[in-house]
C-alpha cells in the first residue's frame, strides 16, 4: 500500500490538470457600454457646438442618442466678453461652460485635448501647433472607446466665413479617425491586449478596432446661416450655396415633445451658457422671448455612409447596431505630369489631395473655385504652386489679372524651377475701399517662353470677414 499512494496522488492530480484544461475559460470582456456612442462630435473649441445645437437637441432629448463630444483644444486663445481672464485661464472657464451647456442636454461624455487654440486661417498652421500625430493618436483612441455610428465635425474646406484653422483641424482630425479607428495597424498599441487587466503597468491598452458608419460635415460660412451672420447678400454670385441639396436639414422652428419649447428656444438657451463667447446673443433672446435669431434650419453636409442611406436622409438612416468590417481608403495616390504645372497652394492645394485619399471626392465640387476673404486690411496674400516634372531648368512669369482698384504687392516677376522640383510662389495684393459687401475674381496665369502653361482663379468676398488673421 506504501508504494502505491505516490501513484494514487500522481493520477489523482493528472486528472484534476486534465479537468482543468478541459474547463470553459470566462468570456472576454465586452467594451464599456458606458462610453458608447451613436453620434460623436470633433469641433475645435468650447462653443462650436452651438452651430447645431438645436440638432444636438433634437437627438439627444427627443431621441434618446448617446452622444460623445471632442474639443481639439479649450479655446485658450479666444477673447473674453465676460471678464478679464485669458490665456490659459480663460481655457478652464469654457471647458466648465461647455459641460454645462453639454450637460443641459444630458451629454457627458466630454473630452478636451490639449491643443492650443490658433487663430488663423491655414488648417497646416493648426495641425502643426497641435503635433499633428499626438492630436489624431488621441481621436483615435476615444473613437476607439466610444465607437460610434456617426461621426459629425466641421467643414474641411476653408470656406468664406470664420474660416477658423482649428475648425478645419479638428475636421481633418475627424476624417482621419473616422479612415483609421478600425485598421489595427494604425496605433497598435491601442489595440493590444495587456498582459495583466487587473495589474499595474500595463503598456498596451485593450481597444478593439472600431469602424464608424456615417460622417457628415457642417459649416460656419456666411452662407449657412446661423445666430451669428443672416444676411442674403453674402451669398456667392458664381455657384450654388454648400447647403443646397447636400445633406439633411432639420427646422429649429419645431416643438421638443420633451422641453414643451422650439429647438431655437432650447438653443438661445444653449447659447446662453457661453458667456464669454457671445452668450449675450442667447440672454438676449431669453429675455425678450424673441428667438428668430436662431430660427434658422440647420443644414448638414453629407460626407460619406458605409451602410447606403440617401445624401439628404435622414443622419441614422441605415444605421444597425451591429459592427461593420473596415473598409479601406484609396490614400494618396500621385497623378504622373508630363508638363509644367500651376496652381493654387496650401491650404487649398491640401484639401485637393486630402480629399481624394479619403474617398471625399464630391467635396471638391461645393467650392469649385477657391475662395478667400481679405482680412481687416484689405490684403490678401495668396499661394501658388509651379511644378516642372521635365529635365530642363525653366524660368517662368507670373501676371495677374485684377479687377479694377486691386494693387499687387510683387515681389518678383520671374521664378527659375529646377527640373524635378517645385516652387512655391507668394503673391500679396490688396483690395480697394470697398461701399458695400460683393464677390469678385481674380486670376493669375503661368507662361514659360511666352507661352502659357496654366492659370489659377480665386473668387474673393470683399468688405467684410471673419476677423481672422491670415
Amino acid at each position: 500500500m506504501k508504494l502505491r499512494l505516490p501513484l494514487a496522488i500522481a493520477v489523482l492530480a493528472m486528472n484534476s490538470a486534465i479537468s482543468a484544461a478541459q474547463s470553459l475559460a470566462p468570456q472576454h470582456i465586452a467594451p464599456d457600454q458606458r462610453y458608447k456612442a451613436d453620434l460623436l462630435l470633433i469641433v475645435a473649441h468650447p462653443d462650436d457646438d452651438v452651430v447645431i445645437g438645436g440638432y444636438l437637441a433634437r437627438i439627444a432629448l427627443d431621441e434618446h442618442k448617446r452622444i460623445a463630444v471632442i474639443y481639439c483644444t479649450n479655446g485658450d486663445g479666444g477673447g473674453n466678453a465676460a471678464g478679464n481672464e485669458s490665456g490659459a485661464s480663460l481655457g478652464q472657464m469654457r471647458e466648465i461652460e461647455a459641460r454645462r451647456a453639454l450637460a443641459s442636454f444630458g451629454i457627458h461624455d466630454v473630452w478636451f485635448l490639449p491643443g492650443h487654440d490658433t487663430p488663423g486661417q491655414n488648417v497646416l498652421r493648426s495641425l502643426d501647433n497641435w503635433n499633428h500625430g499626438r492630436a489624431l493618436d488621441e481621436v483615435v483612441r476615444l473613437t476607439r472607446i466610444t465607437r460610434p455610428e456617426v461621426i459629425l465635425t466641421w467643414l474641411p474646406d476653408p470656406v468664406v466665413g470664420e474660416n477658423h484653422d482649428d475648425h478645419q483641424a479638428s475636421s481633418v482630425l475627424a476624417i482621419e479617425a473616422f479612415d483609421a479607428a478600425g485598421d489595427p495597424t494604425v496605433f497598435p498599441e491601442q489595440i493590444s491586449p495587456p498582459r495583466d487587466r487587473t495589474g499595474m503597468a500595463n503598456l498596451t491598452e485593450g481597444l478593439l478596432p472600431w469602424q464608424p458608419k456615417k460622417l457628415f460635415f457642417f459649416s460656419d460660412a456666411f452662407e449657412v446661416f446661423g445666430p451669428y451672420w443672416h444676411d442674403a447678400a453674402i451669398k456667392s454670385p458664381f455657384r450654388k450655396s454648400i447647403a443646397d441639396g447636400t445633406g439633411p436639414i432639420y427646422d429649429t422652428t419645431t416643438l421638443s415633445p420633451s422641453r414643451h419649447k422650439s429647438y431655437a428656444e432650447i438653443m438661445a438657451e444653449h447659447q446662453a451658457f457661453y458667456l464669454t463667447q457671445e452668450g449675450d446673443v442667447g440672454v438676449k433672446a431669453l429675455d425678450t422671448r424673441q428667438f428668430a435669431e436662431f430660427e434658422y434650419p440647420i443644414a448638414l453636409i453629407f460626407g460619406k455612409s458605409l451602410v447606403g442611406g440617401s445624401i439628404t436622409g435622414d443622419v441614422f438612416e441605415g444605421i444597425s447596431p451591429q459592427p461593420i468590417p473596415f473598409v479601406r481608403v484609396p490614400g494618396y495616390v500621385p497623378i504622373p505630369q508630363a508638363g509644367l504645372t500651376f496652381e493654387v497652394g496650401d491650404p487649398w492645394r491640401f484639401y485637393s489631395l486630402f480629399w481624394k485619399a479619403h474617398g471625399l471626392d464630391h467635396l471638391a465640387k461645393l467650392i469649385p473655385v477657391p475662395e478667400a476673404t481679405p482680412d481687416a486690411g484689405g490684403r490678401l496674400t495668396l499661394d501658388f504652386v509651379a511644378c516642372n516634372p521635365t529635365n530642363a531648368n525653366v524660368e517662368i512669369a507670373i501676371t495677374p489679372s485684377l479687377p479694377a482698384g486691386w494693387t499687387e504687392e510683387p515681389q518678383f516677376a520671374n521664378y527659375p524651377i529646377r527640373a524635378g522640383e517645385c516652387y512655391p510662389i507668394q503673391e500679396q495684393i490688396a483690395a480697394p475701399p470697398a461701399t458695400s459687401s460683393h464677390w469678385e475674381q481674380l486670376t493669375w496665369k503661368a507662361s514659360a517662353s511666352s507661352h502659357q502653361f496654366g492659370a489659377v482663379a480665386v473668387r474673393v468676398f470683399v468688405g467684410r470677414n471673419g476677423g481672422l488673421p491670415q
